[in-house]
């Protein structure tokens, strides 16, 4: 599941307890319209289970076949990031063909905040030009429902700008490297409000033609609990035959080309060597993402683990689910919090290593290192010191060749956590004192506080109508 549903999860469960929501959140997951995600359409992976508390719509609001709509989507994404390239008569096609899709998404939009008799919706990364269409449709739609004086309206959340995800296919920029006029911005209506996640993202906004700032709320973490692993733990680890003596690598990232999960591959066959060597017991690398997400990458990463004969250690959990479920087999499907845990109980550690410096506007994976407590190894990339300050304990990894290097430095730092070294165990704590204070919830708090006193009408009154 993609970070940015976990912590959406984490930002309302977190709220529950405060009667700020009226269940089920209703959710459009954008399976039905992301051109990249033809695996996953309409809803998510056919075994995803979610929440009890969210409700997700399997809704196809165009009715032309799917390959058809992925090829127009795909073609309006690439036109769009290369505008400035294009003469008066591909502006005008692309214009047209953009109201085209458009009309039917407001329509679906509409539809579903009548149907559902929606107050607030958080419109997560849609300032991004995956699919103008349906930004535009959602805008409208909007304005639509939240007309002048009409409580409620639009939270954009931009976890992700033009200028701070440069990512490439096939050597071509997918998003412009800033807005243009094909692309919509919060600000287009009264009714909208704007949410991004670092300070970064929230200068980059300050030039944008928009009228609308950006109030910088930060990510909410997921919380773990002191306990020792429970029998699903047990049972997780039985079921896919991974030994309980032996360490957990986690990589909490989406197969996907910019995040790098090829390092990490590199990274931990040198850790397997060096163990092996020792004859002391050899890691598991746990990959978060699904194999389905982006094929040609995948395929990849599959061939190393191949080369550098790891398969038998490396396992692909196909997903990580917002909720530990037990699926229609009963195999278990462990959530990153569960996950986590038990890395924390092997010994184990976090890898993350994307292989661009300016895709990642935060980079999660420190962060959740550092409330279970244990080593984290990085690749350099823009944003970490500013999210993670100068004095984190992360290994850092510069290159190819400074793998052996990073990978000795990893293990001595898993072995002095998991014997209650002090020296580590300190410096761990204090990268959870600066996580912490990094991923303050207070601003979500005072977010959410706000969005229902405009529901209520009244600020000392903290009930909110329906959310989605």
């Amino acid at each position: 599941m993609s970070g940015l549903l976990t912590i959406f999860r984490n930002v309302i469960e977190s709220e529950l307890a405060n009667g700020s929501l009226e269940l089920p959140v209703v959710a459009d997951l954008g399976f039905s319209w992301r051109p990249d995600k033809k695996h996953f359409f309409p809803r998510g992976s056919a075994d995803c289970a979610y929440p009890d508390w969210m409700s997700v719509s399997e809704a196809v609001p165009l009715g032309t076949g799917r390959a058809e709509l992925m090829r127009e989507l795909t073609e309006i994404r690439g036109a769009v990031a290369h505008a400035d390239t294009l003469d008066d008569e591909a502006r005008a096609d692309l214009h047209r063909v953009v109201e085209s899709l458009a009309g039917p998404y407001e329509e679906y939009f509409t539809r579903w905040f009548d149907e559902h008799d929606v107050d607030w919706v958080c419109a997560v990364n849609m300032t991004l030009s995956d699919a103008v269409p349906v930004t535009l449709g959602l805008h409208r739609a909007a304005a639509r429902r939240w007309s002048a004086g009409v409580p409620g309206g639009v939270l954009f959340w931009d976890h992700d700008l033009f200028g701070s995800y440069a990512v490439f296919e096939e050597g071509t920029r997918v998003y412009p490297p800033g807005p243009n006029q094909f692309t919509p911005l919060p600000g287009t209506h009264p009714c909208q409000r704007w949410a991004v996640v670092s300070p970064a993202l929230a200068d980059e906004v300050k030039g944008y033609p928009t009228e609308l700032g950006a109030t910088m709320v930060p990510n909410v973490l997921p919380t773990l609990g002191p306990g020792e692993p429970q029998e699903r733990h047990a049972s997780f680890l039985e079921q896919r035959g991974l030994e309980p003596d032996r360490p957990l690598l986690l990589v909490p990232v989406r197969v996907f080309q910019v995040k790098g999960v090829e390092i990490s591959v590199a990274m931990f066959a040198e850790m397997k060597r060096i163990r092996e060597e020792q004859g002391t017991p050899t890691p598991y690398l746990l990959v978060f993402g699904s194999l389905n997400e982006d094929p040609p990458y995948a395929q990849k990463v599959a061939s190393l683990v191949q080369e550098l004969n790891v398969q038998d250690d490396v396992v692909f959990l196909d997903g990580v689910p917002l909720s530990s479920h037990q699926d229609g087999d009963g195999f278990w499907r462990l959530d990153e919090i569960d996950l986590l845990s038990l890395c924390r109980a092997s010994g184990g550690a976090v890898l993350f290593t994307p292989n661009t410096t300016d895709v990642e506007s935060v980079g999660l994976g420190p962060a959740l290192a550092a409330i279970a407590e244990v080593p984290c190894a990085i690749t350099e990339y823009a944003c970490f010191e500013d999210i993670y300050g100068t004095q984190s304990s992360c290994v850092r990894v510069s290159g190819s060749t400074d793998i052996p290097v990073a990978a000795t430095k990893l293990l001595d730092l898993m072995a002095k956590n998991h014997h209650g070294d002090p020296r580590v165990r300190e410096a761990l704590k204090r990268d959870k004192e600066q996580v912490l204070r990094s991923f303050d919830p207070k601003p979500w708090r005072k977010l959410f506080q706000e969005m229902a006193n405009d529901i209520s009408g009244s600020e000392s009154n903290t009930k909110s109508g329906r959310a989605s």
